[in-house]
């Protein structure tokens, strides 16, 4: 890498740093071309457990920002690849969407509805159920919600995907698997005994090992700060908050410890990490 440069790679978050719903934020397409033109490597990193990485890697290219599907990094993949390689025998319940599914499947993992799919009229018994999955479900009903809560009642392990409470979404945000992890713990008084997604170092792991290069050497771009940025630091990272997504000015002023660098949009990262 250049000598010259802050960081040799960066992380980026994606929904209100790079992007909010079709269109790319101001400044992301200039920003992050300019970083690679510099010899930076970019990593996305998402909680979204909605679409498989090659899905998000499809719209960063279709926005300008080309991208393989091996630089994106999302919560479910993370989750499905550390449950088959820790807790491979479990059966699973999802409170989550189809690519949930298929990403637990996909790494040879059992899926509770699997066992209810052979036979329409199965009724999936909480008893059956080893450990309960939660992530965003925009199909969450009642059911669902009452065969989760009554397997974790008699013991069943905890997971999720991510904790956070909304996910940005173009019209406004939306309840996301934080509401529904809220929801179980009052009923239940249980956590998750693992989250795989922002804050969790699980999935900056996942990113830096890709990469290949160390915290210190790497700057984690979000808007969140009770997730992107408390991991980046957490992780000794250098961070920096854009002022494109859910947090403001005053959201940063009360912290008590601020990110290293505070931004109106992704092109203002170039100066600072291509320095002179």
């Amino acid at each position: 890498m250049a000598s010259n440069l802050l960081v040799d790679a960066v992380v980026f978050d994606l929904d209100g740093t790079v992007y909010l719903g079709e269109a790319a934020l101001t400044g992301a397409v200039e920003g992050i071309a300019g970083l690679r033109a510099a010899g930076v490597r970019t990593m996305f990193v998402s909680n979204k457990p909605l679409e498989p990485r090659e899905a998000y890697a499809a719209k960063l290219t279709r926005l300008g920002i080309p991208t393989p599907g091996e630089d994106v990094i999302t919560s479910a993949f993370v989750l499905a690849h550390y449950l088959a390689a820790h807790e491979p025998d479990l059966c699973y319940y999802v409170i989550g969407e189809e690519y949930l599914r298929q990403e637990l499947r996909g790494a040879g993992l059992c899926v509770a509805d699997e066992l209810a799919a052979q036979d329409p009229k199965e009724v999936i018994e909480p008893a059956d159920i080893n450990a309960v999955v939660v992530a965003l479900d925009r199909t969450l009903d009642y059911r669902k919600l009452n065969t989760a809560y009554q397997a974790l009642s008699r013991g069943a392990r905890f997971f999720a995907t991510n904790a956070d409470d909304t996910c940005p979404m173009p019209g406004g945000a939306i309840p996301d698997a934080g509401a529904t992890l809220a929801a179980l713990n009052q009923l239940t008084r249980r956590r998750p005994e693992l989250v795989a997604g922002k804050p969790s170092p699980l999935i900056l792991r996942t990113a830096l090992d890709r990469l290949g290069v160390p915290p210190a050497r790497c700057l984690m771009v979000g808007d969140r700060l009770e997730t992107d940025l408390r991991m980046g630091q957490e992780s000794g990272m250098l961070t920096a908050v854009p002022l494109t997504g859910v947090s403001t000015l005053e959201d940063i002023f009360r912290l008590k410890r601020a990110p290293d660098f505070v931004i109106n949009g992704l092109h203002d990262l170039v100066p600072i990490v291509c320095r002179s």
